[in-house]
């Protein structure tokens, strides 16, 4: 898993790999094991769609899932080894030490790294130049893969959380719509990063991402240290959570 010059080749590879991650978190009671178990899972939905037919291309979803897990399996494998990922990603593996982050947050820190940064560098490059146009209706397709697990996921927070029934059923289906907007906002602006980025020589290419990486760390830093009445319900939120860091990753699995 050496990142874009190699690593996975397929989307098989994927989620070996990803199921590597999970294992090794599971047994090292690791936060990171959070986001990896979510982001498996929707990879294997990316698969079925493939294989149902679901996108435009599926040989060139699968090419730009591969080109996108990579940009996470590289960063987790940097990390691991002691050396430095983006910005981006750093902040959402740091918070993985830290007691304090609910499971949401930690969730989200992936998906702020991942969503805002790899997905616009991944699609740039599979599709790069005068390609890009043609990827746009598949790639927006991914926003009705990720709301199809919104009700999951919900259901796995809650058993970590069992008070979020509750406010689940007060907020109804305009809960959902907040979630699939914020994911429809994400994934408008990785399409703009994807659009800045496809006409760009590598040197260039290599700038705007790193100005990006620091918009996107910023970013996550709101997410990790929200404002006071923000953190006083996290820190509420935290304190009810059930199970343990392997518990809940199965959970999330």
């Amino acid at each position: 898993m050496s990142g874009e010059t190699g690593g996975a080749r397929s989307i098989d590879e994927v989620v070996a790999a990803l199921d590597e991650i999970v294992d090794s978190c599971r047994r090292q009671a690791s936060r990171n094991g959070y986001f990896a178990a979510l982001y498996r899972k929707v990879t294997v939905r990316v698969r079925e769609g493939i294989a149902a037919g679901e996108f435009e291309d599926g040989s060139r979803m699968e090419r730009l899932d591969v080109v996108f897990a990579n940009r996470y399996l590289d960063a987790y494998q940097r990390y691991s080894r002691g050396e430095p990922p983006s910005a981006s990603w750093r902040l959402a593996f740091d918070a993985a030490r830290r007691w304090r982050p609910i499971v949401l947050q930690h969730l989200l820190l992936g998906m702020n790294a991942h969503i805002n940064l790899d997905l616009g560098i991944a699609a740039a490059r599979t599709a790069p130049g005068d390609e890009l146009p043609a990827l746009a209706g598949d790639f927006n397709k991914i926003n009705d893969v990720l709301a199809s697990l919104v009700d999951g996921v919900k259901q796995e927070l809650s058993e970590v959380w069992p008070k979020l029934r509750r406010l689940d059923r007060l907020a109804g289906d305009r809960e959902d719509a907040v979630i699939n907007f914020s994911m429809s906002e994400a994934r408008g602006r990785a399409w703009e990063l994807a659009r800045r980025l496809a006409p760009l020589d590598p040197g260039a290419q290599a700038r705007e991402i790193a100005r990006t990486d620091l918009k996107v760390a910023l970013l996550g830093r709101l997410v990790r240290d929200p404002p006071p009445l923000t953190r006083l319900t996290t820190w509420l939120v935290r304190l009810g959570e059930r199970g343990s860091v392997p518990e809940i990753v199965d959970l999330l699995s």
